[in-house]
Protein backbone atom coordinates (compact mmCIF):
# COMPACT_ATOMS: atom_id res chain seq x y z
CA UNK A 1 0.00 0.00 0.00
CA UNK A 2 1.10 3.59 -0.59
CA UNK A 3 2.11 5.28 2.64
CA UNK A 4 1.38 8.87 3.73
CA UNK A 5 4.24 11.17 4.62
CA UNK A 6 5.64 10.56 8.10
CA UNK A 7 8.71 12.76 8.51
CA UNK A 8 8.70 16.57 8.21
CA UNK A 9 8.91 17.73 4.61
CA UNK A 10 10.10 20.63 2.50
CA UNK A 11 7.23 22.66 1.00
CA UNK A 12 7.63 24.36 -2.38
CA UNK A 13 5.34 27.38 -2.88
CA UNK A 14 4.76 28.13 -6.58
CA UNK A 15 3.87 31.81 -7.00
CA UNK A 16 3.17 33.39 -10.41
CA UNK A 17 3.20 37.22 -10.48
CA UNK A 18 2.02 39.64 -13.13
CA UNK A 19 1.55 43.36 -12.39
CA UNK A 20 0.73 43.07 -8.67
CA UNK A 21 2.86 45.90 -7.24
CA UNK A 22 0.29 46.87 -4.63
CA UNK A 23 -0.18 43.34 -3.27
CA UNK A 24 2.94 41.34 -4.00
CA UNK A 25 4.95 42.40 -0.94
CA UNK A 26 2.14 41.42 1.43
CA UNK A 27 1.60 38.15 -0.48
CA UNK A 28 5.28 37.23 -0.16
CA UNK A 29 5.36 38.10 3.53
CA UNK A 30 2.27 36.00 4.25
CA UNK A 31 3.80 32.98 2.47
CA UNK A 32 7.12 33.28 4.29
CA UNK A 33 5.36 33.58 7.64
CA UNK A 34 3.76 30.15 7.24
CA UNK A 35 4.97 27.59 9.75
CA UNK A 36 3.87 24.07 10.53
CA UNK A 37 5.38 21.37 12.75
CA UNK A 38 5.56 18.99 9.77
CA UNK A 39 7.15 21.52 7.39
CA UNK A 40 10.86 21.55 8.06
CA UNK A 41 11.78 23.89 5.21
CA UNK A 42 9.90 26.22 2.89
CA UNK A 43 10.97 27.61 -0.46
CA UNK A 44 9.04 30.34 -2.25
CA UNK A 45 9.51 30.09 -6.02
CA UNK A 46 8.33 33.39 -7.52
CA UNK A 47 8.06 33.67 -11.29
CA UNK A 48 7.49 37.22 -12.51
CA UNK A 49 5.68 36.85 -15.81
CA UNK A 50 6.85 40.02 -17.51
CA UNK A 51 5.48 42.61 -15.07
CA UNK A 52 5.81 46.24 -16.18
CA UNK A 53 4.36 48.02 -13.13
CA UNK A 54 7.33 47.79 -10.76
CA UNK A 55 6.55 44.34 -9.33
CA UNK A 56 9.94 43.03 -10.46
CA UNK A 57 11.85 45.61 -8.52
CA UNK A 58 9.85 44.92 -5.36
CA UNK A 59 10.46 41.19 -5.75
CA UNK A 60 14.18 41.65 -6.38
CA UNK A 61 14.47 43.63 -3.15
CA UNK A 62 12.54 40.97 -1.20
CA UNK A 63 14.71 38.18 -2.65
CA UNK A 64 17.86 39.90 -1.37
CA UNK A 65 16.44 40.00 2.15
CA UNK A 66 15.29 36.36 2.42
CA UNK A 67 17.14 33.42 0.86
CA UNK A 68 13.96 31.32 0.93
CA UNK A 69 12.60 33.45 -1.91
CA UNK A 70 13.96 32.41 -5.31
CA UNK A 71 13.04 34.80 -8.10
CA UNK A 72 12.75 33.85 -11.78
CA UNK A 73 12.04 36.38 -14.53
CA UNK A 74 10.10 35.63 -17.69
CA UNK A 75 11.28 37.76 -20.66
CA UNK A 76 7.70 38.81 -21.42
CA UNK A 77 4.15 38.02 -20.32
CA UNK A 78 3.36 34.41 -21.27
CA UNK A 79 0.50 33.55 -18.93
CA UNK A 80 -0.06 31.86 -15.59
CA UNK A 81 0.43 28.36 -16.96
CA UNK A 82 3.85 29.24 -18.32
CA UNK A 83 4.91 30.75 -14.99
CA UNK A 84 3.72 27.72 -13.02
CA UNK A 85 5.52 25.40 -15.43
CA UNK A 86 8.78 27.23 -14.71
CA UNK A 87 8.18 27.10 -10.97
CA UNK A 88 7.47 23.36 -11.06
CA UNK A 89 10.75 22.79 -12.89
CA UNK A 90 12.62 24.59 -10.09
CA UNK A 91 10.75 23.00 -7.16
CA UNK A 92 12.77 20.80 -4.80
CA UNK A 93 10.29 20.08 -1.99
CA UNK A 94 8.33 16.85 -1.56
CA UNK A 95 5.04 18.77 -1.81
CA UNK A 96 4.21 21.82 -3.93
CA UNK A 97 1.37 24.30 -3.54
CA UNK A 98 0.19 26.93 -6.02
CA UNK A 99 -0.24 30.37 -4.46
CA UNK A 100 -1.39 33.44 -6.38
CA UNK A 101 -0.11 36.90 -5.51
CA UNK A 102 -3.57 38.50 -5.29
CA UNK A 103 -4.28 37.87 -1.58
CA UNK A 104 -7.48 35.95 -2.37
CA UNK A 105 -6.18 32.86 -0.58
CA UNK A 106 -4.75 32.42 2.92
CA UNK A 107 -1.39 30.62 3.42
CA UNK A 108 -2.59 29.69 6.91
CA UNK A 109 -4.99 27.24 5.20
CA UNK A 110 -2.07 25.23 3.85
CA UNK A 111 -2.13 23.42 7.19
CA UNK A 112 -5.54 22.03 6.19
CA UNK A 113 -4.28 21.01 2.76
CA UNK A 114 -1.29 19.21 4.29
CA UNK A 115 -3.36 16.92 6.52
CA UNK A 116 -4.38 14.34 3.86
CA UNK A 117 -0.71 13.98 2.86
CA UNK A 118 0.22 12.98 6.41
CA UNK A 119 -2.97 11.21 7.48
CA UNK A 120 -4.06 9.49 4.25
CA UNK A 121 -2.70 8.54 0.83
CA UNK A 122 -3.16 11.91 -0.88
CA UNK A 123 -1.46 12.66 -4.18
CA UNK A 124 -3.21 16.03 -4.49
CA UNK A 125 -5.41 18.20 -2.28
CA UNK A 126 -7.68 20.97 -3.56
CA UNK A 127 -8.70 23.88 -1.38
CA UNK A 128 -12.40 24.34 -2.06
CA UNK A 129 -14.04 27.75 -1.85
CA UNK A 130 -17.49 26.17 -1.90
CA UNK A 131 -17.29 23.51 0.79
CA UNK A 132 -18.71 24.70 4.13
CA UNK A 133 -16.05 26.67 5.98
CA UNK A 134 -15.67 29.45 8.51
CA UNK A 135 -16.35 32.30 6.11
CA UNK A 136 -15.88 33.61 2.58
CA UNK A 137 -16.30 36.96 0.92
CA UNK A 138 -19.64 37.31 -0.92
CA UNK A 139 -19.10 38.49 -4.49
CA UNK A 140 -20.32 37.96 -8.04
CA UNK A 141 -23.21 35.54 -8.55
CA UNK A 142 -22.51 34.96 -12.25
CA UNK A 143 -18.80 34.42 -11.66
CA UNK A 144 -19.63 31.85 -8.97
CA UNK A 145 -22.15 30.18 -11.25
CA UNK A 146 -19.50 30.00 -13.97
CA UNK A 147 -17.16 28.24 -11.55
CA UNK A 148 -19.85 25.71 -10.67
CA UNK A 149 -20.58 25.04 -14.36
CA UNK A 150 -16.89 24.54 -15.16
CA UNK A 151 -16.51 22.22 -12.18
CA UNK A 152 -19.56 20.23 -13.31
CA UNK A 153 -18.20 19.95 -16.86
CA UNK A 154 -14.80 18.87 -15.55
CA UNK A 155 -16.37 16.28 -13.25
CA UNK A 156 -18.42 14.90 -16.14
CA UNK A 157 -15.22 14.37 -18.18
CA UNK A 158 -12.96 13.11 -15.37
CA UNK A 159 -15.50 11.24 -13.23
CA UNK A 160 -14.29 13.11 -10.15
CA UNK A 161 -16.74 14.75 -7.75
CA UNK A 162 -14.91 17.98 -6.97
CA UNK A 163 -16.77 21.00 -5.64
CA UNK A 164 -14.20 23.52 -6.92
CA UNK A 165 -12.06 22.49 -9.89
CA UNK A 166 -11.07 26.10 -10.63
CA UNK A 167 -9.55 26.75 -7.22
CA UNK A 168 -6.09 28.29 -7.42
CA UNK A 169 -5.12 26.57 -4.15
CA UNK A 170 -3.86 23.17 -5.30
CA UNK A 171 -1.29 21.11 -3.39
CA UNK A 172 0.37 18.15 -5.18
CA UNK A 173 3.20 15.71 -4.57
CA UNK A 174 6.09 17.35 -6.40
CA UNK A 175 7.39 14.15 -8.02
CA UNK A 176 3.96 13.55 -9.54
CA UNK A 177 3.58 17.17 -10.63
CA UNK A 178 6.99 17.18 -12.32
CA UNK A 179 6.10 14.07 -14.34
CA UNK A 180 2.96 15.63 -15.86
CA UNK A 181 3.43 17.70 -19.04
CA UNK A 182 1.63 21.05 -18.65
CA UNK A 183 0.84 22.59 -22.03
CA UNK A 184 -1.48 25.47 -21.11
CA UNK A 185 0.05 28.94 -20.85
CA UNK A 186 -3.03 30.60 -19.39
CA UNK A 187 -5.80 29.92 -16.87
CA UNK A 188 -6.66 26.68 -18.73
CA UNK A 189 -3.94 25.30 -16.48
CA UNK A 190 -6.57 24.47 -13.83
CA UNK A 191 -8.73 22.02 -15.86
CA UNK A 192 -5.62 20.59 -17.54
CA UNK A 193 -3.97 19.64 -14.23
CA UNK A 194 -7.26 18.22 -12.97
CA UNK A 195 -7.81 16.09 -16.08
CA UNK A 196 -4.29 14.72 -16.01
CA UNK A 197 -4.37 13.93 -12.31
CA UNK A 198 -7.60 12.01 -12.93
CA UNK A 199 -6.09 10.05 -15.82
CA UNK A 200 -3.07 9.23 -13.68
CA UNK A 201 -5.50 7.80 -11.08
CA UNK A 202 -4.16 10.22 -8.48
CA UNK A 203 -5.77 10.13 -5.04
CA UNK A 204 -7.36 13.59 -4.75
CA UNK A 205 -8.84 15.15 -1.62
CA UNK A 206 -10.68 18.41 -1.02
CA UNK A 207 -10.69 20.57 2.10
CA UNK A 208 -12.65 23.78 2.79
CA UNK A 209 -10.61 26.98 2.70
CA UNK A 210 -11.31 30.65 3.24
CA UNK A 211 -11.55 32.89 0.20
CA UNK A 212 -11.37 36.68 -0.05
CA UNK A 213 -12.08 37.18 -3.74
CA UNK A 214 -11.38 40.62 -5.10
CA UNK A 215 -13.42 42.71 -7.52
CA UNK A 216 -12.47 43.60 -11.09
CA UNK A 217 -11.86 47.16 -9.86
CA UNK A 218 -9.33 45.70 -7.43
CA UNK A 219 -7.48 43.91 -10.22
CA UNK A 220 -9.20 40.54 -10.81
CA UNK A 221 -7.93 39.24 -14.16
CA UNK A 222 -9.98 36.16 -15.07
CA UNK A 223 -13.06 36.73 -17.25
CA UNK A 224 -15.65 35.17 -19.56
CA UNK A 225 -13.10 34.49 -22.32
CA UNK A 226 -11.05 32.44 -19.84
CA UNK A 227 -14.18 30.43 -19.04
CA UNK A 228 -14.56 29.49 -22.70
CA UNK A 229 -10.88 28.50 -22.84
CA UNK A 230 -11.42 26.34 -19.77
CA UNK A 231 -14.36 24.57 -21.41
CA UNK A 232 -12.24 23.84 -24.47
CA UNK A 233 -9.44 22.54 -22.23
CA UNK A 234 -11.86 20.23 -20.41
CA UNK A 235 -12.93 18.67 -23.72
CA UNK A 236 -9.40 18.64 -25.15
CA UNK A 237 -7.80 16.82 -22.24
CA UNK A 238 -10.66 14.33 -22.14
CA UNK A 239 -9.78 13.29 -25.69
CA UNK A 240 -5.98 13.60 -25.55
CA UNK A 241 -4.01 11.36 -23.18
CA UNK A 242 -0.93 13.54 -22.77
CA UNK A 243 -0.21 12.53 -19.18
CA UNK A 244 3.51 11.67 -19.07
CA UNK A 245 6.51 13.74 -20.02
CA UNK A 246 8.41 12.39 -22.99
CA UNK A 247 11.30 10.14 -22.05
CA UNK A 248 9.95 9.23 -18.61
CA UNK A 249 10.73 5.48 -18.82
CA UNK A 250 8.81 5.34 -22.11
CA UNK A 251 5.67 6.14 -20.11
CA UNK A 252 3.96 8.17 -22.82
CA UNK A 253 4.28 5.41 -25.43
CA UNK A 254 3.38 2.58 -23.08
CA UNK A 255 0.45 4.33 -21.40
CA UNK A 256 -1.35 4.49 -24.74
CA UNK A 257 -1.55 0.67 -24.65
CA UNK A 258 -3.69 0.86 -21.51
CA UNK A 259 -6.64 1.89 -23.69
CA UNK A 260 -6.63 -1.23 -25.87
CA UNK A 261 -8.75 -3.16 -23.40
CA UNK A 262 -9.79 -5.96 -25.76
CA UNK A 263 -6.15 -6.60 -26.66
CA UNK A 264 -5.22 -6.74 -22.97
CA UNK A 265 -8.02 -9.25 -22.39
CA UNK A 266 -6.69 -11.35 -25.27
CA UNK A 267 -3.22 -11.39 -23.70
CA UNK A 268 -4.64 -12.40 -20.33
CA UNK A 269 -6.65 -15.24 -21.87
CA UNK A 270 -3.52 -16.41 -23.70
CA UNK A 271 -1.64 -16.76 -20.41
CA UNK A 272 -4.21 -17.55 -17.73
CA UNK A 273 -4.06 -21.37 -17.88
CA UNK A 274 -0.46 -21.28 -16.65
CA UNK A 275 -1.02 -18.74 -13.84
CA UNK A 276 -1.05 -20.02 -10.27
CA UNK A 277 -2.24 -18.53 -7.01
CA UNK A 278 0.95 -16.78 -5.82
CA UNK A 279 2.05 -14.44 -8.59
CA UNK A 280 4.92 -12.02 -9.09
CA UNK A 281 4.39 -9.71 -12.06
CA UNK A 282 7.51 -7.92 -13.31
CA UNK A 283 6.90 -4.86 -15.47
CA UNK A 284 3.27 -4.44 -14.48
CA UNK A 285 3.10 -0.92 -15.95
CA UNK A 286 -0.33 0.60 -15.44
CA UNK A 287 -1.84 -2.71 -14.40
CA UNK A 288 -3.24 -3.62 -17.83
CA UNK A 289 -2.66 -7.31 -17.13
CA UNK A 290 -2.81 -7.06 -13.34
CA UNK A 291 -6.47 -6.08 -13.37
CA UNK A 292 -7.24 -9.10 -15.58
CA UNK A 293 -5.45 -11.57 -13.27
CA UNK A 294 -6.60 -10.50 -9.81
CA UNK A 295 -7.84 -11.51 -7.32
CA UNK A 296 -5.32 -14.22 -6.34
CA UNK A 297 -4.17 -15.52 -2.97
CA UNK A 298 -1.15 -13.28 -3.40
CA UNK A 299 -0.29 -10.97 -6.27
CA UNK A 300 2.82 -8.75 -6.23
CA UNK A 301 2.84 -6.17 -9.05
CA UNK A 302 6.19 -4.49 -9.69
CA UNK A 303 7.74 -2.04 -12.10
CA UNK A 304 10.97 -0.06 -12.44
CA UNK A 305 9.02 3.12 -13.24
CA UNK A 306 8.17 5.05 -10.03
CA UNK A 307 5.21 6.74 -11.74
CA UNK A 308 3.73 3.34 -12.55
CA UNK A 309 4.23 2.03 -9.01
CA UNK A 310 2.49 5.13 -7.67
CA UNK A 311 -0.43 4.38 -10.00
CA UNK A 312 -0.44 0.72 -8.94
CA UNK A 313 -0.48 1.64 -5.24
CA UNK A 314 -3.65 3.61 -5.87
CA UNK A 315 -5.05 0.57 -7.67
CA UNK A 316 -4.12 -1.61 -4.68
CA UNK A 317 -6.18 0.39 -2.18
CA UNK A 318 -8.80 -1.91 -0.67
CA UNK A 319 -7.14 -5.04 -2.13
CA UNK A 320 -5.15 -6.72 0.69
CA UNK A 321 -3.95 -9.48 -1.66
CA UNK A 322 -2.31 -6.99 -4.05
CA UNK A 323 1.22 -5.85 -3.17
CA UNK A 324 3.13 -3.17 -5.09
CA UNK A 325 6.84 -2.58 -5.22
CA UNK A 326 9.44 -0.85 -7.38
CA UNK A 327 11.72 -3.54 -8.79
CA UNK A 328 14.52 -3.67 -11.36
CA UNK A 329 14.66 -7.16 -12.87
CA UNK A 330 18.41 -6.78 -13.46
CA UNK A 331 19.20 -5.93 -9.83
CA UNK A 332 20.12 -9.18 -8.06
CA UNK A 333 20.17 -7.57 -4.63
CA UNK A 334 16.53 -6.53 -5.00
CA UNK A 335 15.53 -10.20 -5.30
CA UNK A 336 17.24 -11.38 -2.12
CA UNK A 337 14.04 -11.13 -0.05
CA UNK A 338 11.82 -12.76 -2.69
CA UNK A 339 13.46 -16.19 -3.05
CA UNK A 340 11.13 -19.16 -3.41
CA UNK A 341 7.94 -17.22 -2.63
CA UNK A 342 5.90 -17.56 -5.84
CA UNK A 343 4.47 -20.31 -8.01
CA UNK A 344 4.22 -18.01 -11.04
CA UNK A 345 6.25 -15.13 -12.42
CA UNK A 346 4.77 -13.09 -15.26
CA UNK A 347 7.30 -11.03 -17.21
CA UNK A 348 5.89 -9.46 -20.37
CA UNK A 349 7.84 -7.15 -22.68
CA UNK A 350 10.65 -6.64 -20.16
CA UNK A 351 13.68 -8.79 -21.12
CA UNK A 352 14.24 -6.88 -24.34
CA UNK A 353 14.85 -3.73 -22.25
CA UNK A 354 17.58 -5.43 -20.18
CA UNK A 355 21.17 -5.59 -21.39
CA UNK A 356 21.97 -8.72 -19.34
CA UNK A 357 18.88 -10.84 -19.93
CA UNK A 358 20.57 -13.96 -18.53
CA UNK A 359 21.01 -12.30 -15.13
CA UNK A 360 17.41 -11.11 -15.24
CA UNK A 361 16.15 -14.65 -15.87
CA UNK A 362 18.33 -16.03 -13.08
CA UNK A 363 16.79 -13.45 -10.74
CA UNK A 364 13.31 -14.53 -11.86
CA UNK A 365 14.14 -18.20 -11.26
CA UNK A 366 15.23 -17.43 -7.69
CA UNK A 367 11.75 -16.15 -6.81
CA UNK A 368 10.03 -19.38 -7.84
CA UNK A 369 9.31 -22.31 -5.61
CA UNK A 370 10.35 -25.73 -6.99
CA UNK A 371 8.11 -26.56 -9.92
CA UNK A 372 7.04 -22.92 -10.31
CA UNK A 373 6.54 -21.43 -13.75
CA UNK A 374 7.85 -18.31 -15.46
CA UNK A 375 5.73 -16.82 -18.27
CA UNK A 376 8.03 -14.79 -20.50
CA UNK A 377 6.76 -12.71 -23.43
CA UNK A 378 9.27 -10.94 -25.69
CA UNK A 379 9.20 -9.36 -29.16
CA UNK A 380 10.01 -11.87 -31.88
CA UNK A 381 11.78 -11.50 -35.22
CA UNK A 382 15.22 -9.94 -35.47
CA UNK A 383 14.31 -8.72 -38.98
CA UNK A 384 11.52 -6.61 -37.46
CA UNK A 385 13.87 -4.52 -35.28
CA UNK A 386 13.00 -0.93 -36.19
CA UNK A 387 12.50 2.66 -35.07
CA UNK A 388 9.59 1.50 -32.90
CA UNK A 389 11.96 -0.73 -30.93
CA UNK A 390 14.50 2.08 -30.62
CA UNK A 391 11.81 4.46 -29.33
CA UNK A 392 11.20 2.27 -26.28
CA UNK A 393 14.85 1.27 -25.74
CA UNK A 394 14.79 -2.34 -26.89
CA UNK A 395 18.21 -4.00 -26.89
CA UNK A 396 17.04 -6.84 -29.10
CA UNK A 397 14.24 -8.89 -30.60
CA UNK A 398 14.29 -12.66 -30.08
CA UNK A 399 13.89 -15.86 -32.02
CA UNK A 400 12.37 -18.94 -30.41
CA UNK A 401 15.83 -20.50 -30.32
CA UNK A 402 17.56 -17.50 -28.74
CA UNK A 403 14.87 -17.23 -26.06
CA UNK A 404 14.96 -20.95 -25.31
CA UNK A 405 18.78 -20.91 -25.12
CA UNK A 406 18.98 -18.09 -22.58
CA UNK A 407 16.21 -19.66 -20.45
CA UNK A 408 18.01 -23.01 -20.42
CA UNK A 409 21.23 -21.30 -19.36
CA UNK A 410 19.31 -19.62 -16.51
CA UNK A 411 18.21 -23.04 -15.22
CA UNK A 412 14.70 -23.34 -16.64
CA UNK A 413 13.10 -26.31 -18.31
CA UNK A 414 11.29 -24.83 -21.31
CA UNK A 415 7.80 -26.35 -21.39
CA UNK A 416 6.45 -24.46 -24.40
CA UNK A 417 7.15 -21.71 -26.96
CA UNK A 418 4.10 -20.18 -28.62
CA UNK A 419 3.62 -17.49 -31.25
CA UNK A 420 1.44 -14.58 -30.21
CA UNK A 421 -0.13 -11.73 -32.21
CA UNK A 422 0.87 -12.72 -35.73
CA UNK A 423 -1.79 -10.40 -37.09
CA UNK A 424 0.24 -7.31 -36.07
CA UNK A 425 3.40 -8.21 -37.99
CA UNK A 426 2.46 -6.36 -41.24
CA UNK A 427 1.49 -3.22 -39.29
CA UNK A 428 4.70 -3.25 -37.23
CA UNK A 429 6.80 -3.73 -40.38
CA UNK A 430 5.04 -0.89 -42.20
CA UNK A 431 5.18 1.60 -39.31
CA UNK A 432 8.64 0.78 -38.00
CA UNK A 433 10.70 -0.64 -40.85
CA UNK A 434 9.21 1.26 -43.80
CA UNK A 435 7.81 4.54 -42.44
CA UNK A 436 10.36 4.76 -39.58
CA UNK A 437 7.75 5.93 -37.10
CA UNK A 438 8.57 6.09 -33.39
CA UNK A 439 5.06 5.61 -32.05
CA UNK A 440 1.74 4.09 -33.03
CA UNK A 441 -1.06 6.60 -33.48
CA UNK A 442 -4.08 6.49 -31.20
CA UNK A 443 -6.27 6.05 -34.27
CA UNK A 444 -4.35 2.89 -35.19
CA UNK A 445 -4.62 1.55 -31.64
CA UNK A 446 -8.34 2.37 -31.54
CA UNK A 447 -8.96 0.47 -34.78
CA UNK A 448 -6.85 -2.44 -33.59
CA UNK A 449 -8.72 -2.63 -30.28
CA UNK A 450 -12.09 -2.56 -32.06
CA UNK A 451 -11.08 -5.38 -34.42
CA UNK A 452 -9.34 -7.50 -31.78
CA UNK A 453 -12.13 -10.17 -31.66
CA UNK A 454 -11.65 -10.73 -35.40
CA UNK A 455 -7.87 -10.77 -35.07
CA UNK A 456 -8.04 -13.33 -32.26
CA UNK A 457 -9.99 -15.69 -34.49
CA UNK A 458 -7.56 -15.25 -37.40
CA UNK A 459 -4.28 -15.23 -35.50
CA UNK A 460 -3.54 -18.93 -35.18
CA UNK A 461 -4.32 -19.52 -38.86
CA UNK A 462 -1.78 -17.05 -40.25
CA UNK A 463 1.27 -18.66 -41.92
CA UNK A 464 3.97 -16.43 -40.40
CA UNK A 465 5.45 -16.16 -36.90
CA UNK A 466 3.98 -13.95 -34.18
CA UNK A 467 5.05 -10.42 -33.39
CA UNK A 468 5.81 -11.87 -29.94
CA UNK A 469 6.75 -15.26 -28.56
CA UNK A 470 5.61 -16.60 -25.19
CA UNK A 471 7.77 -19.09 -23.32
CA UNK A 472 6.68 -21.08 -20.30
CA UNK A 473 9.67 -22.16 -18.24
CA UNK A 474 9.62 -24.33 -15.13
CA UNK A 475 12.02 -24.30 -12.24
CA UNK A 476 13.33 -27.76 -11.46
CA UNK A 477 13.85 -29.24 -8.01
CA UNK A 478 17.60 -28.59 -7.92
CA UNK A 479 19.93 -25.63 -8.52
CA UNK A 480 20.48 -24.10 -11.93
Amino acid sequence: MKKPFIDPIKLSVLMPVYNERYLVKAAVERALEFSHPLVQKLELLVVDDGSTDGSREILADLAQKDARLRLFLQPHNQGKGSAIRRAIHEASGQISVIYDADLEYFPEDWALLLRPFFEAEADAVYGSRFMPGDYRRVLYHWHSLGNHLLTWASNAMTDLNLTDMETCSKMVRTELLKSIPIRSNDFALEPEITAKLAKRAAVVYEVPIRYAGRTYQEGKKIGARDGLKALWAILKWKIIDDIYKEGEYGSEFLSSLSHVHKFNRWMADFLVDDVGSKVLEIGAGLGNLTTQMIPRDRYRATDINPHYTAYLRNLAMGKPYLEVDQLDVADSDAFSNLEGQFDTVICLNVLEHVEDDLQALENIRRTLEPGGKALILVPQGEWLFSSLDEAVDHFRRYTKKSLADVMLRAGFEVLSLRDYNSVSVPGWFLNGCVLKRRHLSRVQLKIFNTLTPVFRALDEHLPWQGLSVVAVGQRGQGPA
